[in-house]
């Protein structure tokens, strides 16, 4: 990987990554189109940059996230995280190979954006509006809802856990803020992990040059990420799932027509 692909990269994932479309998705979609294997850096860049743009969740909702005199929402996070952390270390070997299918996560794509098309009608009796109302059986019941997406890549964690949330009666801009909050202690416990595999198994990546290649695209990610989320939580109010629900499925349609073809390996 040099510069500019990580570059291309850096910004796709900003991009996505709060968007119900997968972050993932897009950058296993994108990296054969710009020239980038896999390897075990680029798959350490990928879930490194993805808790970069993550961590812009807690720059805009910083006084809501660093509000310690409500422990609570703390714990809430903490019961969400541990279905992923137990999914994660049990299917280990399973999401190394999902990841590498690009046909498997098209179709998931596809599967993703029919779901996405009912959402909105199927959980129209909100209840919950604050998330101080959240229960820790709901919080735990989003939680197991964001193994879908371990198991399933490509079905997109943001939609996985927001749909989690809507199950649960939260409304849609309250289950987006919590997915997003338990998007951090996910992804820093994703990244520690990543890091931790590289370092033991394959030390030689970890050089001056690639660290300045990580660094640059994860402070691209997190400035991206920035306006996305800014632009998802006001598009989500107003109008709903269903554009991503075509979305995912045109993509994931044109993205099996390339693998077919043999113009995308």
């Amino acid at each position: 990987m040099d510069t500019l692909q990580s570059i291309i990269i850096a910004i796709v994932e900003g991009i996505t990554e709060f968007l119900p479309i997968s972050s993932t998705a897009h950058m296993k979609f994108t990296n054969p189109l710009i020239g980038v294997t896999n390897t075990p850096f680029v798959d350490m860049y990928e879930i490194v940059i993805q808790l970069a743009a993550i961590l812009s969740v807690v720059t805009i909702y910083y006084k809501k996230f660093f509000d310690f005199k409500h422990y609570s929402f703390y714990v809430k996070l903490v019961v969400a995280v541990i279905p992923a952390l137990i999914g994660g270390f049990f299917l280990k070997k399973y999401i190394e190979g999902a990841l590498t299918n690009l046909t498997f996560i098209a179709g998931v794509m596809i599967a993703g954006g029919i779901i996405l098309l009912f959402v909105d009608k199927l959980f129209m009796n909100s209840t919950i509006s604050e998330e101080e109302k959240i229960s820790y059986p709901k919080a735990f019941i989003i939680g197991c809802f964001q193994v879908l997406s371990i198991v399933f890549p490509g079905l997109s964690r943001s939609a996985a856990t927001i749909i989690g949330g809507m199950s649960q009666k939260l409304t849609r801009s309250v289950a987006a803020e919590f997915s997003f909050f338990l998007a951090v202690p996910t992804m820093l416990a994703a990244s520690a992990k990543s890091f931790l595999d590289v370092y033991k198994e394959h030390k030689e990546v970890l050089v001056k040059d690639n660290f300045i290649i990580l660094g640059l695209g994860a402070v691209i990610a997190y400035f991206v990420a920035l306006l996305a989320v800014k632009f998802f939580i006001g598009y989500l109010q107003k109008h709903g799932f269903r554009i991503f629900g075509w979305y995912r499925i045109a993509l994931g349609i044109i993205v099996l027509i390339l693998l077919q073809q043999g113009l995308i390996k």
